[in-house]
């Protein structure tokens, strides 16, 4: 007996909101530091160097960005793939399958040491004595923020803009902004580290920069699985005419 379309598409859009929700989990496995005994200091330490390579939890947290990684990417190609379309939603959910598969890949090229918590870390990057991999892990990185700062904004703003996703719509915004001053802290501080002038508690600044993101992909996984029930999206909404 074949399945109905109409009746897979719901399915598909389940998936989709599943599959982004078990990557914000695994996007927020860096807390795991709470109970474990990482040597890295929460507070000044960029979370990547949970993963670097010469950590003994590294494969845990390197196997887990991967995970995050794959799940997101996932998740938003099937949403490309089953949800409504529009060029704002297809350019957000293009962004939020940038930002898994930089992730994905940021997995692959680790740290070789901690420079916030290892002097001699630091001293060699800065003379440029550690691996290649250094420099392409903040290239991974950077276009893993740019893809998921895009998808915040433009799917925040096809929300409002179209009336699909109220919960989105009314969500969204604060987060946007509460992102965008985490990334402002974030880059603050790593502009100081890399001129000799302390951390500016660099951790803390990032770790509330990678969980507003993990907030925002449960959030949108709420979104897309309550979209699941309706056969039909709401149409964009209209100026009234005088």
């Amino acid at each position: 007996m074949s399945v109905s379309p109409t009746r897979t598409v719901p399915v598909r859009r389940r998936a989709a909101a599943a599959l982004l929700l078990l990557g914000a989990a695994a996007y927020t496995a860096w807390v795991l530091e709470v109970v474990l005994a990482t040597g890295i200091d929460p507070v000044q330490a960029y979370v990547s160097e949970l993963a670097a390579a010469d950590q003994p939890l590294g494969g845990l947290f390197r196997a887990t960005d991967l995970a995050a990684g794959l799940l997101v990417l996932a998740g938003a190609v099937a949403a490309l793939a089953t949800l409504e379309r529009g060029p704002w939603t297809t350019a957000g959910w293009s962004a939020l399958a940038l930002f898994g598969a930089a992730t994905a890949l940021d997995s692959r090229l680790p740290l070789s040491c901690a420079p916030t918590s290892d002097p001699a870390c630091a001293a060699r990057e800065t003379a440029g004595l550690v691996p290649a991999t250094h420099t392409a892990h903040a290239i991974s990185s950077s276009l893993a923020l740019l893809g998921a700062l895009a998808a915040l904004v433009l799917l925040t703003f096809a929300a409002r803009r179209d009336d699909r996703r109220p919960a989105l719509a009314r969500f969204g915004p604060p987060l946007v902004l509460a992102e965008l001053a985490a990334t402002l802290w974030t880059l603050a501080s790593v502009a100081a580290f890399t001129a000799g002038r302390g951390t500016w508690a660099l951790g803390a600044g990032q770790r509330l920069q990678v969980l507003l993101v993990a907030l925002y992909l449960a959030l949108l996984a709420g979104c897309v699985a309550r979209t699941a029930g309706h056969n039909e999206p709401r149409k964009p909404k209209r100026e009234a005419r005088p």
